[in-house]
């Protein structure tokens, strides 16, 4: 191992130099190649005034030399999340250049670049990086390059021996803290090499391992929760040394998939952006955390999680919002989360922040987010609240068209793989008496209501209101109704109009009678209706009218009596 911050400096033996750093197809790029490329940029980044960078760079051994310029010039890398241009011009005010690919010189230029120039880092050189806060903005984190030194020298201390001289191979990005130690950082200093393609499905990593030999996969549930269902995943030949996954749980029945093939699970780690790596474990022998080694846990009264840690810059206890329990051996559970950050396909996302963005835009009156259960994957669900504008979009381009809209909205600011992928479009939020929004209520919006309807969608224009409803597949109304052809019952779909009116025109639950009643059209199970609700309230009535694939299936009028 070295210092990071030694990685530039003149002296090493040849073993040192030589050292592999980055493995492009069947070139092998040494940290000779490396600190050339890194005194290209400094001869580059020296002439220019900018003093804060946002690192945008794809490439890793790029993103690694221009990392190590910008440490050597004295200046400050501040790596966003994302590249999106919504969230680098929330980010403004951060740094004074962007650096991307395209703004670095040829790699051919660093053949005239002294390989042997030393060049002094600052140990307490400072490197910021952004996640997302529960206040609903980017958050930055500030760290020394001493903190990223402690770290790296833990894990090669927890699992060097068994990595020994494997390249790492990564589906992950270098954006964000997980990626940045374990595909860049930690290879770095431990003098292993890291592939500079991105590792996308197990073909593509037996075409990788065949070039390296040797290999450690570093990943995130979401990838290694993909991998075993396709082609080639249990005959990687020589198989991977380990498997690590960060950025959230791996699913019990993914972990025992790799059990099987490969006689370990995956190396999960726990931690965060601002506490870096706490804990780790593998499913195959316990679903409890072990603390990695160096690091001392305990639990608040609330259940927080409080860490201490080398890897902080200071060295007091550090409360998380995570809750957790402990076993009998020292070991912790998770037990949820104490604000409303979640992470998504290993992208940490801010449901706050989705909220006030969503707020934002013109169609967008209030809107609530919330994580729901029982998907394939991990997901959230936008309940929206219509400004007229946005009811009048409704009505004109169609749930599917709106919500591609707002979404396009949200692309701008957040990563693809975190919007919503469940939309509901209300004409309110479910608020409580109190004034609450409790979580529970939003959830309900997408599931049946208790007559067994689902409204994906609502929007009112003058005294109409028009409604999206899902007819559900298990609706028990099918039952019997026909064998072998089940149609909806045309009394459920009265039913349900007369129920959707009364919550807006309470008057409508003294019915008088259900006047010009008229079925045109089956509908069968999993329909997607659209209903129009017309008020009269001078001669007390409310039409209705279903419609199926734009043709009118059934109509009618309820009539209602006025109060006396």
């Amino acid at each position: 191992m070295i210092a990071l911050h030694d990685l530039l400096s003149a002296g090493h033996g040849a073993a040192v130099v030589n050292a592999p750093v980055c493995r492009d197809g069947a070139t092998v790029l040494d940290r000779t190649a490396f600190r050339a490329r890194v005194s290209t940029l400094v001869t580059l980044m020296q002439t220019q005034d900018a003093r804060r960078y946002a690192l945008c760079i794809d490439d890793p051994f790029d993103f690694a030399c221009a990392l190590f310029a910008l440490f050597a010039c004295g200046k400050e890398p501040v790596i966003p999340a994302n590249a999106t241009p919504g969230y680098l011009a929330d980010l403004a005010d951060a740094y004074d250049a962007v650096l991307t690919d395209a703004d670095l010189p040829l790699g051919v230029r660093d053949a005239d670049a002294d390989a042997d120039a030393s060049h002094t880092i600052d140990p307490q050189a400072p490197l910021t990086l952004y996640t997302s806060g529960s206040s609903g903005a980017p958050k930055p984190i500030r760290k020394t390059l001493a903190q990223f030194n402690a770290e790296v020298h833990t894990l090669e201390k927890q699992w060097g021996a068994l990595v020994g001289d494997a390249t790492m191979l990564a589906s992950v990005p270098h954006h964000h803290i997980y990626g940045l130690l374990f595909r860049v950082l930690w290879p770095l200093a431990a003098g292993r090499a890291f592939d500079r393609a991105i590792s996308i499905e197990p073909l593509h990593l037996q075409t990788q391992i065949e070039q390296c030999g040797a290999t450690v996969v570093v990943s995130t549930p979401a990838q290694l929760s993909r991998w075993p269902a396709l082609p080639g995943f249990a005959a990687l030949t020589p198989a991977p040394r380990a498997f690590f996954s960060s950025g959230g749980p791996l699913a019990l029945e993914a972990a025992q998939e790799y059990a099987a093939a490969y006689g370990a699970a995956p190396l999960e780690i726990y931690g965060s952006t601002e506490t870096g790596g706490i804990a780790w474990r593998r499913q195959d022998q316990t679903d409890a955390w072990q603390p990695v080694v160096g690091i001392e846990v305990r639990r608040d009264e609330d259940g927080a999680l409080n860490v201490r840690s080398p890897h902080l810059d200071h060295t007091g206890w550090h409360r998380t919002d995570d809750k957790i329990a402990f076993d009998a051996d020292g070991r912790f559970r998770l037990q949820g989360r104490l604000d409303r950050v979640l992470k998504l396909d290993g992208k940490r996302v801010s449901l706050p922040e989705l909220e006030t963005r969503l707020a934002l835009h013109p169609y967008v009156a209030q809107a609530a987010i919330v994580p729901l259960e029982g998907a394939s994957r991990e997901r959230v669900g936008a309940v929206v609240a219509l400004t007229e504008a946005g009811c009048e979009a409704l009505r004109d381009e169609g749930r599917v068209q709106l919500a591609r809209t707002l979404r396009r909205h949200l692309a701008a600011y957040f990563d693809v793989v975190v919007l919503p992928r469940h939309w509901r479009f209300r004409l309110t939020l479910p608020f409580d008496t109190r004034g609450k929004l409790p979580v529970a209520a939003v959830a309900a919006a997408f599931e049946p209501r208790e007559d067994g309807v689902e409204v994906l969608a609502e929007a009112r224009s003058a005294d109409t209101l028009h409604y999206e409803l899902r007819v559900p597949p298990t609706l028990v109304h099918f039952a019997g109704h026909f064998p072998g052809l089940p149609i909806l019952p045309g009394v459920v779909q009265v039913h349900w109009a007369m129920h959707l009116a009364a919550e807006h025109v309470p008057a409508v639950r003294a019915l008088a009678s259900v006047d010009r009643l008229k079925f045109m059209a089956p509908v069968p199970p999993g329909a997607v209706l659209n209903l129009t609700l017309a008020h009269d309230a001078a001669r007390g009535r409310v039409q209705f009218a279903y419609r199926l694939s734009g043709r009118e299936c059934a109509s009618g009028v309820i009539v209602y009596r006025e109060p006396a």
